[in-house]
């Protein structure tokens, strides 16, 4: 598809909105947009990653948490950082743990991980130089 202009939005559900929210907007610091009721219940509350893409979360998700690695289907959530540092140090300061400290993958970008409190797996990443997601950006603006 030719015309497809971002990926606008990931959806997520959750077993605990409360604890959901306080991770993504107390500890992450994505805002809340806005909330939607269905039959007089929550329904979605839709969090600002960035002016384009968005987070839903869907309350009264089922099961105690996310699928193992393994499973088929999507597998996580990359977030990329301009300084990885600085996003560890302020996600840390807030009380997020890392499940897997910052190290450079085999891909040439620093990664470090953490999870939210459904499990859901969150990849902290930024751009190396000589990554080769950059080079693919070079590419596609001509720059290669």
């Amino acid at each position: 598809m030719k015309n497809v202009k971002a990926i606008g939005h990931i959806a997520v559900s959750v077993k605990n909105i409360e604890r959901s929210m306080d991770f993504y907007v107390n500890k992450l610091g994505f805002e809340e947009m806005f909330r939607l009721e269905r039959d007089g219940r929550l329904w979605i509350v839709y969090l600002r990653i960035t002016d384009t893409q968005f987070i839903e979360l869907f309350p009264d998700g089922v099961g105690d948490s996310a699928p193992p690695f393994a499973n088929v289907g999507y597998n996580h959530l990359c977030l990329e950082v301009d300084d990885i540092d600085a996003a560890i140090a302020e996600i840390t300061a807030r009380g997020v743990t890392l499940t897997a400290e910052k190290k450079l993958g085999v891909d040439q970008n620093y990664q470090a991980w953490i999870a939210d409190p459904e499990g859901n797996r969150i990849e902290l990443m930024q751009l190396g130089a000589n990554a080769m997601q950059t080079a693919a950006i070079r590419r596609i603006n001509g720059q290669a």
